[in-house]
């Protein structure tokens, strides 16, 4: 597959933004999820250099997800080992493969717009109020995608209890400053971009701001000391392993035969597969809206992309992969444009681990922070919720709902909710404008609007039966291209029953044929 070089400097200045986001989100993930940290990194790689080369998608950036982090850790605590894992994180990948060839890719168009809008805002507002704690100085426990209540996760739930009860008396003044400097520093750097362009246009503003944050804290440690700077045995800063061996990163499972013998591997790799297909969908599916070129991604491709890249990360000691919104939006507000940019973060990482991890320990979180804020922000602000609303009703509520959702329990369960009360705002629309009825003395036409199929069986017979006796009725069903053989069957009774009101019909555009076989089929039941 060739790659696109026409946006080669966007892409390379991008792809070093998301390497910085992704970094800590792999160690955090994996420690999140009871695994080696190492074994984040190794899925991050894996992701970046194989599944961007070969994904469906331009913009979209996989990697371990937190998402899965429960899944993950039940997974081990049943198969009773993370070797095990392994192997159920690349029979997961086989599964994937499988979901490719059969074109479930396409189960992303059944989600509404207005929900997956509401998700992008929901995970926005997840990803900003997360940060606040490394932009004071605070000790971070969750991970960036989950949702803030936590009611649908125990493992969540327990780890908020542990954050609360965390001493937080005293806030750093230095992360403080370098965030709040750091936020300020990328909104400057994006007004003077679009104003005046040249270097404030070439060079992009998280790279400054990371910079920017790595000298500030270093003349900070100079003159004043460790009690205002921030340092490592805090959490405060980047904090990768020491890798001294390429073949440090690769530790496959010692023997497939005998775990893939166990129920459980199946069942865990079932599991996974289905849960990181589905927000890898869903995240396609959010990635294609924030496209500034407006390109469609190929799904079914990106299922074949995540079983192969899980495959391999689980043959080597890596978690399961899936694309995640957090690095895509981030992709694409640091101005990636071509998968070059998800392949350059996961060389970066790569890089990174084997000869500068010194370097990148050296990194301030609150400067990663104020990058996230950012990005949050432009997911949900203000004038997305204006268009929401501007949109109608039937737009606006599966959007906070789904909105609501995605904070209170997860990505999942937010977008699950949002798209039934979608069905539902749905049904209710249908519902009234099915059909429609015009009066004229005693002389009634009904028209059928549109498809018209059992939910709407409630509301005719309701019309029908308040029409008074001696009159006449025209029912026109030309409006419509579809009629449910139970709206048949509910016209056919009435038929019959009006004898006996008086009332006259006039049935008009209907396919008699179904009338005749009905009452044929019926009447053989009667007389049977």
């Amino acid at each position: 597959m060739a790659l696109r070089t026409d946006f080669l400097k966007q892409d390379i200045s991008a792809g070093f933004v998301v390497f910085l986001v992704a970094l800590p989100l792999c160690l955090g993930i994996a420690i999140a999820s009871e695994a080696p940290p190492i074994a984040g990194l190794i899925a991050g790689i894996i992701a970046g250099l194989l599944v961007s080369f070969l994904s469906g998608s331009e913009l979209s950036v996989s990697g371990p997800a937190a998402g899965l982090t429960v899944t993950v850790i039940a997974a081990q605590k049943s198969i009773g080992s993370f070797e095990g894992l392994m192997v159920a994180t690349a029979l997961s990948g086989a599964f994937q493969i499988l979901l490719s060839s059969l074109r479930a890719g396409l189960l992303a168009t059944f989600f509404p717009s207005s929900v997956i809008k509401g998700m992008l805002a929901g995970i926005g507002i997840i990803i900003a109020v997360k940060q606040i704690p490394h932009a004071v100085g605070w000790i971070n426990p969750f991970d960036a995608e989950e949702g803030l209540l936590c009611l649908g996760s125990p493992f969540c739930l327990r780890g908020f209890f542990q954050f609360l009860q965390e001493p937080h008396e005293r806030i750093s003044f230095g992360a403080l400053g370098i965030s709040l400097l750091s936020l300020y520093t990328l909104i400057l750097w994006e007004r003077l971009g679009k104003a005046k362009g040249g270097l404030f246009k070439i060079l992009p503003g998280p790279l400054v701001v990371v910079v920017l944050g790595v000298v500030l804290n270093q003349l900070l440690f100079i003159s004043v000391g460790p009690w205002l700077a921030l340092t490592s045995q805090h959490s405060q800063l980047v904090s990768i392993p020491p890798i001294n061996h390429l073949s440090d990163l690769i530790r496959g499972p010692s023997s497939w035969v005998v775990w893939l013998s166990k129920p459980e591997v199946w069942s865990a790799a079932a599991i996974i597969a289905a849960i990181g297909s589905v927000e890898t969908l869903l995240s396609l599916e959010a990635t294609d809206k924030l496209d500034p070129l407006r390109r469609v991604s190929r799904p079914n491709r990106e299922l074949l992309a995540q079983g192969i890249g899980n495959m391999l990360s689980g043959s080597v000691g890596g978690l399961p992969i899936t694309s995640v919104i957090v690095r895509s939006s981030t992709n694409v507000y640091a101005g990636g444009r071509t998968r070059l940019s998800g392949i350059c973060h996961g060389a970066l990482l790569l890089l990174s681990v084997l000869f500068i991890p010194t370097l990148l320990n050296m990194i301030p979180l609150a400067s990663l922070a104020a990058i996230l804020i950012l990005v949050g922000y432009k997911l949900a602000n203000v004038k997305v919720v204006k268009q929401s609303w501007a949109a109608g009703y039937d737009q606006f509520f599966p959007f906070v709902i789904t909105v609501l959702g995605v904070i209170a329990f997860d990505l999942l369960t937010g977008v699950l909710v949002g798209t039934v009360l979608g069905l539902t705002v749905v049904l209710i629309r249908n519902h009234h404008l099915a059909f429609h009825m015009a009066r004229d003395g005693s002389h009634y036409y009904l028209r059928f609007a549109k498809d018209v199929t059992f939910l709407q069986k409630i509301a005719l017979k309701r019309t029908l039966s308040q029409l008074p006796n001696d009159t006449d009725i025209v029912i026109d069903g030309g409006g419509s291209t579809f009629i449910d053989h139970d709206i048949i069957e509910l016209l056919e009774d009435f038929r019959r029953s009006a004898r006996d009101r008086h009332i006259a019909i006039e049935l008009r555009h209907f396919p008699a044929i179904k009338f005749n076989l009905f009452t044929a089929l019926k009447n053989k039941v009667n007389h049977g």
